[in-house]
């Protein structure tokens, strides 16, 4: 297991600071419509919530409310391929050829296959994505309509760039192929129940899974995207194991205490993705900047963020669910912990004329590549990052939701924009307009 040198951990922000925190990122920053931040000390639980369900301001947050968590499903499809080799069901380098139907062909590159350790550790070689998916703004999602063949089909096509075990590559198509596969190899009629049975149940978390219960119905948030305005939940098919699931914060606290806890019932099936690959592990956990080791994952879909953090050498943990596709959960969840973090800095939005956008409109050259401004009503958009709406904080200053960046218009001599100046990382690059 990965061991740090002592250190003597901080205190933990209290209820009324993270409330603090809350109205500023939901009513003053409108980084969310309703956030929910959970935090577990030696098992003793506290939970501060802010905001609404959705945009009608009826149904407040609570620690009941059911989020999308995204990402923080491949944590669980890797505690199931360590009970399944617990169990002697798979072995961690076993091919996950031999777990799919024989006609599969999956790639291979300089001789060596992808196993069952790759895919949840990120080693397999596979991209981010499969080439035959589909857009992140289809209705339902990038997943609901990827089946198990169109997964075949993007590994019969596939070539590996990296070969398998040689370096790091984070793949949703990849965890999402180690779900199905061993779904197929325990031969159980979904992901959803297969979890269930082996980590849900046992963890006692009663309110996570993909189906919503018809007790928890009336208390589901609505996703938002980074204009806080409705968008669609994700559905998954095959590959369920990369993002499915949904959550509560009182259940994301028991996974949090699972993990700090060495007398956990799952304690063996927890204990590899907290070691090291070169140890027989997953490598899952790494060295954080507050000299501990620690279990931390984001996740998110079109409407949703959420944020898990475990420190098994200080006994504490956090969560963080918000409802809306902007990044402002890991950071919080970090300075909730230990407020020696920083906090983003997120500029206030302020209210401008659409003839005030009017002057930025047209083409920019930023280096080789060429690409439009354009607005619509009262609202800018920039295609540099995934979202591309921009918010002003002034009449020429703007930033990302999104990403963390900020973007500056110089006017010309006559009135308008002139060029696009980009802040990003501490770095200014300069986008010249054209047109």
């Amino acid at each position: 297991m990965i061991v740090s040198a002592s250190v003597v951990p901080p205190h933990v922000l209290s209820d009324d600071a993270i409330r603090r925190l809350l109205i500023e990122r939901v009513d003053e920053r409108r980084l969310s419509v309703g956030m929910v931040v959970g935090v577990t000390e030696g098992n003793g639980h506290r939970i501060v919530a802010h905001g609404h369900r959705d945009t009608s301001g009826a149904d407040p947050v609570t620690e009941k409310t059911v989020f999308e968590i995204g990402s923080i499903t491949k944590l669980f499809t890797a505690l199931l391929l360590s009970d399944m080799a617990n169990r002697g069901e798979v072995w961690m380098d076993e091919p996950v050829a031999e777990l799919l139907p024989t006609e599969t062909r999956v790639p291979v590159r300089d001789g060596k296959a992808i196993t069952l350790r790759h895919l949840a550790s990120h080693y397999s070689g596979l991209p981010r994505v499969a080439t035959n998916g589909d857009s992140p703004s289809r209705p339902g999602g990038p997943y609901a309509a990827y089946s198990a063949e169109r997964l075949y089909e993007f590994l019969a096509g596939h070539e590996l760039n990296r070969t398998p075990g040689e370096s790091f590559e984070y793949s949703n198509v990849g965890v999402g192929l180690l779900g199905h596969a061993l779904v197929l190899r325990a031969g159980a009629g979904g992901y959803e129940s297969l979890l269930r049975a082996r980590i849900l149940d046992p963890l006692r978390m009663d309110d996570t899974g993909i189906a919503i219960p018809s007790r928890l119905a009336g208390n589901i948030a609505s996703g938002h995207n980074d204009s806080l305005e409705p968008t669609f939940d994700w559905a998954f098919d095959a590959l369920a194991g990369t993002g499915a699931l949904r959550s509560t914060l009182p259940d994301l606290l028991c996974f949090v205490d699972a993990v700090c806890d060495e007398r956990s019932s799952l304690a063996s099936v927890i204990r590899p993705l907290m070691t090291p690959r070169d140890q027989g592990g997953l490598e899952l956990a790494t060295q954080h900047l507050d000299g501990v080791v620690a279990l931390s994952k984001p996740g998110g879909t079109g409407g949703a963020r959420a944020f898990v953090k475990c420190i098994p050498e200080w006994k504490r943990g956090v969560a963080v669910l918000s409802n809306a596709s902007i990044d402002a959960v890991v950071d919080l969840g970090a300075h909730v912990l230990n407020p020696s973090r920083d906090l983003m800095s997120y500029p206030k939005e302020v209210a401008i004329t659409p003839n005030c956008l009017a002057r930025l409109v047209g083409r920019y050259q930023m280096n080789d590549w060429v690409f439009d401004v354009t607005s619509t009503g009262d609202r800018l958009h920039v295609p540099i990052a995934d979202q591309h709406r921009v918010f002003p904080t002034s009449e020429w200053h703007f930033f990302h939701k999104s990403a963390p960046m900020q973007l500056t218009f110089e006017p010309g001599g006559d009135g308008s924009a002139a060029r696009l100046i980009l802040h990003y990382n501490g770095a200014d690059q300069v986008a010249e307009r054209i047109g």
